[in-house]
């Protein structure tokens, strides 16, 4: 017995310590795999098999696949010298996901980092010479389409690098500035613009953008103006002034609001609602388009002397609270505030995507069609109400240009 046991502890032995080899043997392979010089030999396509092609370039913002070897350990990739954004957990020792910047300043970048890839890890460092080209530009958005002649705005977008031709309301433009990362462009309203305004439209070397609604329009899907369209709705507070709000065109209407209670939804009280006649939402031949392809839209101005801090304007549709969409840029998305306030005048956009039930909080409305009716063709209200848990102290905003366009 005594030499049985002997036999079986020796063997179990045996068998631990093959055990540990073994395992070591493999830790000294890993370890060794991702030790080495990190080398790249190409750049692949991000998408499922069979799109997941070799690629020759790549633009900003863009997955892509990195092959080659020794790419664990990964501390910093970089494209044209800025530092992509990656996950090294998801890396294995021949692979490397990340996504190109969606920001590069081409311009400003040294000739040496042109169009190469630099691979830093706790093991090496390699560079890889690939074509990384500016895409073509998009516009976002006008800081105030209804701006006055002279005055300044910007066009926000992405890609406005090596430009070669800009159009503002329909008029070519020559005297602009483009910001170094290549995100606005400022320029001053040109004296030509007419009272039907135009498009703006940006051509690059990599490309063209142009909006599908134009700017400095103060006619077209105007539901209220304060000046020639929709008369003065009830519940107006029309103003002229260019002291008090700067930059207007003609008349508009100032929403304010002091010791407001929490939850106060009483929009019918005095200089806290704008309520229009029924008009052209969306032209009956658009109905069935998709909700996020038209926008209410309007100017704002918010003093600095008294920050938007509180409380949201509601848009409805009619005087119904079926669905509601709710402006408050004093809040982001993920829950932080910072006190809202306006240079001048901005252009507001809410695509119709965003008129939710339960005053807003709730689910997106189905379509054009359910929000507005067949025929396109009905009242809007603006509402500036207390829908946090504290009371508002003052609030004043001016509003113009209440107007539906199509975006997309």
């Amino acid at each position: 017995m005594k030499k049985l046991l002997y036999n079986v502890n020796n063997y179990l032995l045996l068998v631990i310590l093959a055990a540990i080899l073994l395992a070591q043997s493999g830790c000294k392979k890993d370890k060794l795999s991702s030790t080495g010089t990190p080398v790249i030999t190409s750049i692949r396509n991000y998408v499922a098999h069979p799109g997941d092609s070799l690629l020759s370039s790549v633009g900003t913002g863009q997955w892509v696949v990195i092959s080659g070897k020794n790419l664990k350990g990964a501390l910093q990739i970089y494209f044209d010298g800025v530092a992509g954004s990656f996950n090294d957990a998801w890396f294995s020792d021949t692979s490397a996901i990340a996504l190109i910047p969606s920001v590069i300043a081409f311009p400003t970048v040294p000739a040496k980092q042109l169009n190469t890839i630099n691979y830093v890890t706790t093991h090496g460092q390699t560079t890889f010479s690939f074509s990384i080209v500016a895409p073509a530009p998009t516009i976002s958005d006008i800081s105030d389409e209804a701006a006055n002649v002279g005055d300044s705005v910007k066009i926000y977008g992405f890609n406005f690098f090596f430009i070669k031709s800009l159009t503002y309301a329909g008029v070519a433009i020559t005297n602009y500035t483009p910001s170094t990362d290549g995100t606005y462009i400022s320029l001053a309203v040109p004296s030509s613009v007419t009272q039907n305004g135009g498009i703006v439209s940006v051509t690059t070397k990599s490309g063209s953008a142009s909006t599908v609604y134009k700017v400095h329009d103060f006619v077209d899907g105007v539901f209220q103006n304060w000046d020639s369209i929709n008369g003065y709705p009830w519940g107006s507070n029309t103003q002229n002034s260019s002291t008090d709000f700067p930059g207007n065109t003609g008349y508009y209407n100032v929403l304010t609001a002091s010791n407001l209670s929490a939850g106060d939804n009483a929009w019918y009280n005095g200089g806290r609602g704008v309520n229009m006649n029924a008009s052209q939402w969306v032209p009956v031949a658009d109905i069935d388009s998709s909700l996020s392809s038209y926008a209410v839209k309007f100017e704002l101005s918010v003093p600095k002397s008294t920050p938007w801090t509180a409380g949201s304007i509601f848009v409805a549709v009619n005087y119904s609270f079926t669905y509601i969409a709710r402006y408050r840029p004093w809040i982001n998305s993920a829950g932080k505030t910072t006190p809202f306030t306006t240079t001048g005048w901005t252009t507001v956009t809410i695509p119709l995507s965003t008129f939710l039930t339960n005053n807003g909080t709730g689910t997106q409305v189905a379509s054009i069609k359910d929000l507005v009716g067949a025929s396109g063709n009905t009242g809007m209200n603006i509402w500036y109400m207390n829908d946090g848990l504290t009371t508002v102290t003052a609030f004043t905003a001016a509003i113009d240009n209440i107007r539906v366009v199509k975006i997309k």
